[in-house]
Order: structure tokens, then sequence, then C-alpha cells
């Protein structure tokens, strides 16, 4: 933990706004990603739709961000985080005119995949931005501002599609309402672009790149000179420890555990079943709970704001009461609300009740997977392999969403499904994947509260030493 006196001398403003202007990266994330949820729709009115097209149109984006995702550590390793979010900016504003213009589904598909690309690229330097400028005793905080801001535009955006549908009638809606919906993110995306240009590189890369001036003038800003020195100290030998290495992998060396745990609190934050709620919410309560379009919005609505209310929750609780109480917490009331979401659906008793266990699952995600899955994702990584190993965990993060988000309508359409399960099989199926998750973090994810950056570096090789002793007797 660090000691008073470079708490003192931390430039906390300085600081506070560099985050500010990362976590828009987070915003538009989350802005893109949900404005499919009010558009839908009208999408499937507009193209005319089967169930596996309707699942193609809110998932198609996804194709992107694993594209961005993948493609986000080679950008952050080679020019830095702070040119990759400036492109994820441009893709931004491409995507929302483009998607606002479309005459075919086709197109629609191809500026909604550009988009996507810019939302994989996003979530993964958004958060690992933030956590190589903020002081270890900030940084779950920090990051999980970035969380807060994506559901800050979700929330946002479910007021903007909301507001748009009252403009006009079903016809109008169908034919332009949807248009505006995936227009309005252009404002969003020009800020982002712009207020980028202000902030510095990331301090770690600086170093990574050997230039350590730099660095020092960045952390100097950060924690005051004399604390900047050590700071730098620290991270030039986390790097020269992985150069004495012959060559970095990500599997080997003790770092094998560390990437399969990223991508498996990748893979559980989606198959748990958030972005069924996120992208479905409006069609989900219309078909399960009855009422008007507006209505529906209007319920979406509510589940964003106590999707950021709990954010905060986490926010302010996250450096006290530590990574994995919230994440084990969390999954245990996302799955039991969840099941229970599948009863009511089997029961077909699904008025107050949906939207009561809807809100409790919200609650809780928000509480955990939400922003946690990301602080841990940001921290957990050693310098010399975050940006791979961050690209990989949130490629895998992308491709799991995807597969939720294409099979959840066709699994709700399924005629065997409904006959005998009444729509609640898919949410008894991501019940049990919130039980797998506890059991995860029990056993394999170590708790990172008030640790520095490069001492996470350390703990993975201690755990990689047994076995390699192991395979030394063997030899």
């Amino acid at each position: 933990m660090e000691n008073n006196n470079l708490t003192a001398k931390q430039n906390l403003p300085y600081i506070a706004g560099i985050t500010l202007v990362a976590t828009l990266g987070g915003l538009l994330f989350g802005y893109d990603t949900a404005v499919i949820s009010g558009a839908i729709g009208a999408l499937r009115t507009y193209f005319n739709l089967t169930a596996a097209e309707t699942g193609w149109a809110a998932s198609s984006a996804l194709v992107g961000c694993v594209l961005g995702a993948a493609v986000a550590g080679w950008i952050a390793d080679k020019y830095g985080r702070k040119p990759g979010l400036l492109l994820a900016a441009v893709l931004f504003t491409i995507s929302a005119i483009g998607s606002a213009i479309p005459e075919t589904f086709t197109e629609f598909i191809i500026y909604r995949i550009v988009g996507g690309v810019g939302v994989g690229i996003a979530s993964m330097l958004s958060p690992m931005y933030i956590a190589e400028i903020a002081p270890a005793h900030l940084r779950g905080r920090l990051v999980s501002f970035n969380q807060f801001a994506i559901i800050f535009g979700m929330l946002v955006v479910y007021f903007v599609n909301y507001g748009i549908a009252l403009q006009g009638d079903s016809t109008w809606m169908e034919n332009t309402g949807w248009r505006w919906m995936f227009g309005s993110e252009t404002i969003p995306a020009v800020l982002f672009c712009l207020l980028m240009l202000l902030v510095p590189r990331s301090p770690r890369w600086l170093a990574m790149v050997g230039q350590e001036n730099k660095a020092f003038q960045v952390l100097a800003k950060i924690t005051g000179p004399a604390n900047a020195e050590q700071a730098l100290t620290e991270i030039k030998a986390s790097l020269h420890q992985d150069k004495k290495q012959e060559k970095v992998k990500l599997v080997g060396q003790g770092f094998g555990l560390v990437v399969f745990i990223g991508i498996m609190l990748s893979v559980f934050q989606q198959v748990t079943g958030i972005n069924v709620f996120l992208y479905y919410a409006p069609e989900i309560f219309s078909q399960l709970g009855g009422g008007s379009t507006d209505t529906s919005l209007l319920q979406t609505i509510v589940v964003g704001a106590v999707n950021l209310i709990f954010t905060v929750v986490a926010i302010l609780t996250v450096d006290r009461i530590g990574r994995k109480p919230l994440m084990m917490i969390g999954a245990l009331g996302m799955g039991v609300c969840i099941s229970a979401i599948g009863f009511a659906a089997y029961l077909q008793s699904t008025d107050v009740w949906l939207l009561v266990f809807v809100l409790g699952y919200i609650a809780s995600f928000a509480l955990s997977l939400g922003p946690v899955v990301w602080v841990l994702l940001s921290e957990i990584f050693p310098n010399q392999i975050r940006g791979k190993a961050m690209a990989l965990a949130v490629a895998a993060q992308w491709i799991s969403n995807f597969a939720v988000s294409q099979t959840f309508p066709m699994m709700m359409d399924n005629p065997f499904l409904l006959d005998n399960f009444h729509g609640g099989f898919p949410f008894w199926f991501y019940g049990a994947m919130c039980a797998v998750t506890i059991l995860f973090v029990w056993k394999y994810v170590p708790e990172t509260k008030g640790k520095k950056l490069e001492e996470m570096e350390q703990l993975w090789l201690k755990k990689a030493a047994p076995a390699k002793k192991k395979v030394a007797v063997a030899n």
C-alpha cells in the first residue's frame, strides 16, 4: 500500500481529468452496444427479418468487437494506448453515421461491424490505460469508473431511444425513428476524439519502448517528482525481469495460469446472460410481460438506472471489500434472480415478478461481474504481456457475447423449448453458469486489492515455481 506522503503529493484533479476522458471510451462502448435494444423491433419490421436474422442484427457488432479486441493488443504495444483510443473514436463516428443511413440489411450490418471494431478496441484500451495511470490504492475505483461510464452510456441511450420513440407512431418508428437512434451516437463519438488529443500517453508504455524521460514526466504530473522516480524504477525493474527471459510468451514462464484466468473471467461475464437484458430488454418485457413498445422502453430505462446505481456501489466498495468477495456475492444474486426469471416464464406468471427479478439480477451484476471483471483484467497481467494477454481475454469476452446474443432469440423461438419450457430454458442455463462462476472465482482468482501492477508478476512467478521444480525433478 502506498504511504501517506505519496498520497498527499498526488495530483488528484489531473488523475481525475485523464480518467474522465478515458472513460468516454467506456461510455461509447455502452452507447453503441445498447442502442440496438430500442431499434431491434423496428429493424425486424423494416428489413422483414427472421429470428436468426434478428439475432444477427443484434449481435453483428460483436463480430467487430472480436476483431477490435484481437488487434487492440498489437496496437497498444506498437503504437500505444492513446493512438488506439483515438482510432476507436473515429470508428465510432463512422459507424454512427453509416448505421443511420443504410437502405439494405447488408449495409447496416457492415457499419455495425465497423462500430464493433471500435468497441472492441475501447473495451480493452480504456481500462488498461486507466490502470496504467492510476495509483495502486485508487486503481480499483478508477478502473470501475470505466464500467460506470459503460452503464451511463447505456442509460443515456435508453433515454434517447425512449425520447425518439415518442416523436411518432409505430410506422414512423419502423421507417425513420431507428435511424435517429443510431445517428445520435455521432455527438459523443466526436467529443471523445477531440478530448483524447489532450491526455498523455501511458507512462508504462513509454517506459516499455525506451522513452523513460517522457514516462517520468507523466508520472511526475501524477504523483510528484520523488514518487515518480520510485515508480519508474519499479516499472523498469519489472520490464528488465521480463527481458532477462529470452522471449516473453503468453503461455509458459509462469504466465499460462493468469492468461487462462483472464479468459475465463471474460467468458463467465457473458455466459451468465447479462447482454440478453441489455440488448433485448424491450423485447423481453413486451413478449413476456406484455405492454406497448413505449412501456417496454420505459421499463428498460428503469433497468439502466438500477445498473448505474449499483455500479456506484461497486466503485465505493471494490477497494474496501476486495475483488473476490464482490464477485462471489454478485454471482450468487445473479444466479438466484435469473433462475427465478426462468421459473416465472415457465409458469407464465410474468407480471410484477418479471421486473422484480430482472432488477435484482441487474443489481447483482452491476455490483460484481460488470465492473470487477474489468478491474481484474486491467491489473492481473504482468507489464510485458499485458497488451497481448488482455487482447486475448477481451476477444474471448466478445466471442462469448456474440454466442449468447445470437442464440437467445433462437432459443426463445424454438418450438421444442417453447412447448416444454415456455421460454424458461435459456434463463436456467445462465443461472447454472452463475454457479460455475462462483466455484471458479473461489478456487482460481487471487485477491488483488491494494497491490501494485508490478507486484502481480511476482505473484504468478511464485505460483509457477512449484510446477517448474516438479518438471526439473522429473527430467
